[in-house]
């Protein structure tokens, strides 16, 4: 059953025999990293043929070799196969580029191809506006033998760049811009990523793409709604080329997300001045980024899902992706006790050092357990005790009780401050026989607070994250005067229970009553870990 008007496209065509099986195909541009608007497209794509059987081909057009390289090429695959994604062939726009020369002299064959010598900015200047034809390029009307003997000379490479280009031959006067005598060929020695030096011409994305689905047999190609108003040429070429069983063009929403950079440039000018250590920065909302933050792999195809397909573009509160993120952790993420800011507690009737056994995620049926050790010095969180406490406070005050995780019910005595007034240590005693299972484990108790044995804690160092934009106004919408100062804040000193130390890097967590974490990396000075998302859920349902 179709769950989005694509899907419903699709399965009309298979009923009908329109096509016998389906065709879709994933497009990027190797000139950067995939953020997390790519995944969208991945999950459209991809999902239709896993759902119908067919094939998705990972095709990279490479039509612009001054902005591509082999790292972007790269990153991209590792990205895919992150989600979980495989694509039946690996192709490249530049792997049909002598077929492409080859549609192109056909098209001056037919009259419908030119070689104009106008620069790039005369072409904008006479391409008219939405509501002005263009202006005919005085070269317009040369000979099919005139226009393919420069453009054979343009392949030669006998012309400097920008000097000549090919345009197709449709209509200056169209209400749709982009059939104005687009550029399809022009003149660039670059070297490219795949092809080398082997060309020093290059077709434009507008004339590659659609001769690039032909080629392999597309059934459905689908992208964004910028491409909408690029369809009437997309069609032109393939049918002027004299491809059959063309391949058809069909548009969906990108994702944008609030206050979050999809562009591409953007993030490689983030990449480039220094702003962030690279496209994989845990504050990037890269792909690759938001895997080394922490972020699975299935929370951002549940992300996809459910914002949906349609065909009308709107705005995704960034809070669905972190619901959905900390939905996946909550079920998937073993619980760990950590103290951010240690105070001291000295259990004074604490007869000898104990081991309390824990339940790694009481969300898993097939959770285990590990142990805790819990000697007579622990550290609890300074704000989980107040000599003044505020209203509705329920941890630990003079006077009064709190559980210890899993251990016993402490019961405070005495509290030892410096000269400031800063308490240093609280001592409590414990209540006998109050640990689950115990006696005294049924007395009333408000308040439950994470510890970590003083003695053989593991030092933590917690990288926080936060939105690279503070948020747009009115007044402020460029991207750099939004800059976040507090994307990053970096906080030492803290403690973790021991046992976090025999986990692997890339494993997540949930600190209890904090945040869900991911071990990055053990250091000497302490276990580094990269908060992936807060517990609480800000998205409104």
């Amino acid at each position: 059953m179709a769950n989005n008007f694509i899907e419903s496209i699709v399965e009309n065509d298979l009923e009908n025999g329109v096509h016998k099986s389906i065709v879709t195909r994933f497009p990027p541009e190797p000139n950067g990293y995939l953020h997390v608007g790519h995944a969208k497209s991945l999950c459209i794509n991809f999902g239709i043929k896993e759902k119908y059987g067919g094939k998705c081909n990972l095709r990279f057009d490479d039509t612009n070799p001054t902005k591509e390289d082999v790292e972007y090429v790269d990153s991209i695959k590792e990205d895919i196969r992150w989600l979980g994604f495989s694509w039946d062939n690996e192709c490249f726009a530049s792997d049909y580029f002598e077929q492409t020369y080859e549609c192109a002299v056909r098209l001056i064959e037919k009259g419908l191809a030119y070689v104009c010598d106008y620069t790039a900015d005369e072409i904008r200047a006479t391409r008219g506006t939405l509501t002005e034809p263009g202006t005919e390029s005085p070269w317009r009307n040369r000979s099919i033998e005139e226009n393919l003997r420069l453009f054979a000379e343009m392949r030669e490479g006998k012309y400097p760049d920008g000097s000549k280009c090919l345009r197709a031959k449709i209509d200056m006067s169209s209400s749709n811009v982009n059939m104005r005598d687009p550029v399809i060929y022009r003149i660039l020695r670059a070297h490219h990523h795949h092809t080398g030096d082997a060309w020093v011409i290059y077709p434009c994305y507008d004339f590659a793409h659609p001769i690039g689905d032909a080629i392999e047999g597309v059934t459905h190609s689908i992208c964004t709604l910028e491409f909408e108003d690029h369809r009437p040429l997309y069609d032109w070429v393939v049918k002027n080329c004299d491809f059959s069983n063309p391949p058809h063009q069909y548009e969906f929403a990108r994702l944008n997300i609030k206050n979050t950079i999809m562009s591409k440039r953007y993030l490689k000018k983030l990449v480039d001045t220094g702003v962030v250590d690279g496209w994989d920065d845990p504050r990037m909302p890269t792909l690759s980024g938001m895997r080394r933050r922490g972020y699975p792999a299935e929370a951002i195809k549940n992300f996809c899902a459910a914002v949906g397909v349609a065909k009308a573009n709107s705005e995704v509160d960034p809070a669905l992706l972190e619901h959905c993120v900390r939905d996946y952790l909550n079920a998937h993420a073993d619980r760990a006790m950590v103290v951010e800011d240690p105070l001291k507690v000295v259990l004074v009737n604490l007869p000898e050092r104990e081991s309390i056994e824990l339940i790694d995620n009481q969300n898993d049926p097939e959770s285990g357990t590990h142990t805790a050790p819990l000697g007579r010095e622990i550290y609890i969180e300074r704000g989980d005790f107040a000599v003044v406490p505020p209203p509705k406070y329920h941890r630990l005050v003079p006077g009064g009780i709190v559980r210890l995780k899993g251990a016993y019910i402490i019961k405070y005595v005495s509290h030892e401050a410096d000269v400031d007034g800063k308490v240093t240590q609280v001592n409590c005693e414990i209540i006998p026989d109050s640990k689950q299972g115990g006696v005294n484990a049924g007395i009333k108790v408000k308040g439950v607070v994470q510890w970590v044995d003083a003695e053989y804690g593991v030092p933590v160092v917690l990288n926080k994250y936060e939105s690279l934009l503070l948020d747009e106004t009115e007044e402020v919408k460029d991207f750099d005067k939004r800059a976040n100062p507090n994307s990053l804040t970096v906080v030492k000193g803290g403690f973790a229970e021991p046992w976090l130390a025999q986990k692997e890097e890339g494993d997540t967590f949930q600190f209890m009553r904090a945040a869900y974490y991911k071990l990055a990396e053990k250091r000497p000075e302490g276990i580094l870990f990269y908060r992936i998302v807060d517990l609480k859920d800000t998205f409104n349902k």
